[in-house]
């Protein structure tokens, strides 16, 4: 099944933008041979383990961090760069932890953005971040909903950085007839994130953490000193964190890895449309996501090109196939930009679970791991970093507070997991066109 993946998300990423804009090291690093100990093993060198390292690293304990393939390769160097706070469920959050516990974990979703705008300035990291996000209505029905969001956030989980913007405004802020309201964040925002995932990888080796590549692990042998194990090497440690998300395995039990489904989403890139006309399109440049089920999202590159994303898939369809869909999609929204053409097409998983809500959890008192970021992992990744440090230096007080969310099975096992979930899919496309 890993394998599988693998070679999936190897063929996505072929034609991705951010591979072809973000400078990689002259070498990778070195593939994991022989016995090593350290404090912790963190497994998964995208955002999520990458922090980890960080926190650990800034409490003095030493780490190793394996990954399968290099820094960046997963979901962490090809998503749509959209940098939120929040969840994808908001509602269900409140729902499983109560208002004071979903105030809390908003404040530590607000704090996930804080935390990224603070580590590119202290790293110095090159990712051109841009600050502002609106979510929009493309339907009558769809604006009720948008409006008690954004009441909710303000007045329920202490958001302070939302404002209204009406049908009367909409077109001063995008250039498209698509949009009947939105709601805009203006501490939320957009970046490379493959150049920022890289930054982190540089920054958590001048930290002191030891990195490895191609060194995919095999199994977790659990107990008072757990032992992580690669082809060609082992871990001996203290402490392991698993944050290999959707493309983890079976490294994790069957219980906890049941528990998320990839999801493979696509964007295109255009041509570059100059300084001038990318600027038309959306005001300040800040990044796009509609409210409907199936979102479409998009943004406007540092280099002035359309970044548009959407049409989720549980098969793994190539960019190849869908990008004259994409490309519709986006003059749906833009019907000026039918001269330009698509330069790039590139697609990845993103690690879902059933409700929505991130699944964050202690499978031992040593063996923490994180899923289930659902879309938002941008900004939340960093701070379930932060969060498995804390837990393995004591403080479990925030890891208790996202383990409160019930997290449901996908069924089916494997095999049957994502021919259950397009019969899923077309059930909420079907409901979308009502």
């Amino acid at each position: 099944m890993t394998e599988t993946l693998d070679r999936r998300a190897d063929a996505l990423i072929r034609n991705s933008y951010y591979e072809a804009t973000a400078s990689r090291p002259l070498v990778d690093d070195p593939m994991l041979e022989g016995t090593l100990d350290a404090d912790v093993c963190v497994i998964g060198a995208g955002f999520s383990g990458l922090s980890v390292a960080l926190e650990c690293r800034a409490r003095g304990l030493s780490v190793v961090v394996l990954d399968a393939h290099r820094p960046g390769w997963g979901a962490s160097g090809r998503n749509g760069g959209q940098m939120l706070a929040g969840f994808a469920k908001d509602e269900i959050v409140e729902k499983e932890l109560g208002l004071e516990g979903a105030r809390a974990a908003w404040a530590l979703s607000v704090e996930a953005v804080k935390l990224v705008r603070e580590r590119i300035g202290r790293y110095g990291i090159e990712c051109d971040f841009t600050a502002g996000f609106m979510t929009v209505a493309t339907r009558a029905k769809r604006v009720p909903d948008l409006r008690a969001w954004m009441e909710a956030a303000t007045n329920r989980w202490g958001y302070s950085h939302l404002s209204w913007v009406d049908a009367a405004d909409m077109r001063d802020r995008i250039a498209s007839e698509c949009y009947l309201a939105g709601v805009h964040d203006a501490l939320s925002g957009h970046l490379h994130p493959l150049k920022y995932c890289r930054g982190l990888a540089d920054a958590a080796r001048r930290e002191g953490a030891r990195l490895f590549a191609h060194s995919p692990v095999l199994e977790v042998v659990r107990g008072a000193r757990p032992v992580v194990r690669t082809a060609t090497g082992e871990v001996r440690c203290r402490f392991v964190a698993a944050c290999g998300n959707a493309t983890l395995g079976n490294v994790l039990p069957a219980t906890i890895a049941a528990r998320i489904a990839p999801i493979a989403s696509y964007i295109v890139a255009t041509e570059s449309l100059g300084k001038e006309r990318a600027d038309a399109l959306i005001k300040d440049r800040t990044a796009i996501c509609d409210n409907n089920f199936f979102l479409h999202y998009f943004r406007v590159s540092a280099d002035h090109r359309v970044l548009f994303g959407g049409r989720a898939s549980s098969t793994g369809a190539s960019p190849a196939q869908l990008t004259d869909d994409i490309r519709k999609r986006m003059l749906g929204v833009f019907p000026q930009l039918a001269d330009t053409k698509i330069d790039y097409a590139w697609g990845g998983y993103v690690d879902i679970t059933r409700n929505r809500a991130p699944d964050f959890g202690a499978i031992d008192p040593n063996y923490f791991y994180v899923q289930g970021f659902s879309g938002h992992g941008v900004a939340l990744t960093g701070i379930a970093g932060r969060i498995i440090a804390q837990a393995i230096a004591g403080d479990t007080a925030a890891l208790d507070l996202f383990s409160r969310i019930r997290h449901a099975r996908f069924p089916g096992g494997p095999a049957l997991r994502g021919p259950a979930l397009e019969l899923g899919m077309l059930y909420h496309r079907i409901r979308e066109l009502f």
